[in-house]
């Protein structure tokens, strides 16, 4: 979802990934509920089989929706045990938690407890200086705010493993992010950043008077029954069951492989990036929210809306709505959202009326580096086909 038409269509060609619909394979799969049968096509199971492999050590999916049902997993659950990774296991959402966070405040926009044309600064006076004055809560979720990003010590995936317990308030990381000079005018270009999801969150906080986490627990978590998902604060290990991320970096004796990057902290992503959840929950969240049960009415409509501006570094056409994203694959347009932590990323996708949803779970080795993880990209492109125009 984050790459250009034109880089996706050159992975797939590269990856050998054939457009088409999608068989529902049998193989590593899990009891589904009961579907309408899916066309011949791409063999899902392939995709993940061969797990553990040098861009990942485990895959976790799911594909749901009225085309057809599959569940499935392959891999490890850690690489000195070699045991079977578990299907059910947790992981890091990375910023998957945007479409959460993008929900929790069209709630509260419906209840006329936020107004996403109002300043952020007319909510946060205190915090968001004068530069930034025009900025509105919608741009902060639209990703046309134009504030740079906060930005975290260090430069390498070794200097970041080192502060890896590091606590990062958000309160501070708006602070660092405001006293630069803007990236442009708001609402004139698209930068796709964490930094307007901070904001956000504070804003959740400051309109109701209660922490960002109950907020989201009592909106969203709690009324879906997604028992498996929680915010984890500024605890750096996942609770319960968890396949084992890993991260490919110098190790200390100065050769290169792959560390176990489990335990890190999570404070610097907050209401733009922290979730842990299942791919279980997931798919429930993503049914519900694709259907209307999540945000009700018009402002669902801000989730399927891209602004017309263009993206700051590509030029492109703005790729990113309120919480999701957008990209044409298969000849339709498939909205959703992957996310990246060490060790893990995460997707959920759907077309617009829920007819093939996708979510999934990648224990990768290059979880945030500047391609799109191979075993992710496979999944998406046979699920869903190649790019198109």
């Amino acid at each position: 979802m984050k790459k250009s038409t034109r880089a996706l269509l050159a992975a797939a060609l590269v990856l050998g990934v054939a457009a088409g619909p999608l068989t529902l394979a049998p193989a590593f799969a899990e009891p589904a509920p009961p579907a309408a049968a899916a066309p011949a096509g791409p063999d899902l199971s392939a995709v993940i089989a061969g797990l553990p492999r040098a861009d990942a050590t485990a895959a976790l999916v799911r594909i749901g929706g009225t085309e057809g049902s599959w569940a499935g997993s392959a891999g490890v659950h850690d690489l000195e045990s070699g045991a079977a990774a578990d299907p059910a296991a947790r992981f890091r959402a990375g910023s998957v938690t945007k479409v959460f966070t993008a929900a929790t405040v069209l709630q509260l926009a419906a209840e006329g407890r936020i107004d996403l044309d109002r300043t952020a600064r007319s909510y946060l006076p205190e915090l968001i200086p004068g530069r930034y004055a025009t900025v509105t809560v919608r741009q902060l979720l639209n990703h046309t705010h134009g504030i740079p990003a906060a930005g975290m010590p260090g430069e390498t995936v070794e200097e970041w493993y080192e502060r890896r317990f590091e606590v990062h308030e958000p309160e501070e990381m708006v602070r660092r992010a405001t006293a630069k000079a803007r990236e442009f005018r708001p609402g004139t270009r698209q930068h796709y950043l964490n930094i307007g999801y901070t904001i956000a969150g504070l804003i959740v906080e400051r309109v109701t008077g209660d922490p960002y986490e109950e907020q989201l627990e009592r909106r969203i978590l709690r009324p879906l029954g997604l028992r498996d998902t929680y915010s984890p604060g500024r605890e750096p290990a996942i609770r319960g069951p968890h396949n084992h991320g890993y991260q490919l970096m110098r190790l200390d004796d100065g050769t290169t492989g792959l560390r176990d990057v489990s335990v890190w902290g999570v404070t610097d992503g907050w209401a733009a990036g922290d979730l842990v959840s299942t791919t279980a929950d997931l798919e429930r969240f993503t049914r519900a929210l694709f259907a209307g049960r999540v945000v009700r009415g018009p402002l669902l409509e801000e989730m399927f809306t891209l602004p017309e501006v263009t993206d700051f570094g590509s030029g492109e056409p703005a790729a990113y709505s309120a919480g999701l994203s957008m990209k044409r694959l298969g000849g339709r347009e498939v909205w959703g959202k992957t996310g990246g932590r060490w060790g893990y990323n995460a997707a959920i996708a759907s077309t617009r009326h829920g007819e093939r949803t996708l979510v999934y779970s990648v224990n990768s080795t290059d979880a945030k580096g500047q391609e799109m993880n191979r075993t992710a990209l496979e999944l998406m492109l046979a699920t869903y086909g190649l790019p198109s125009e």
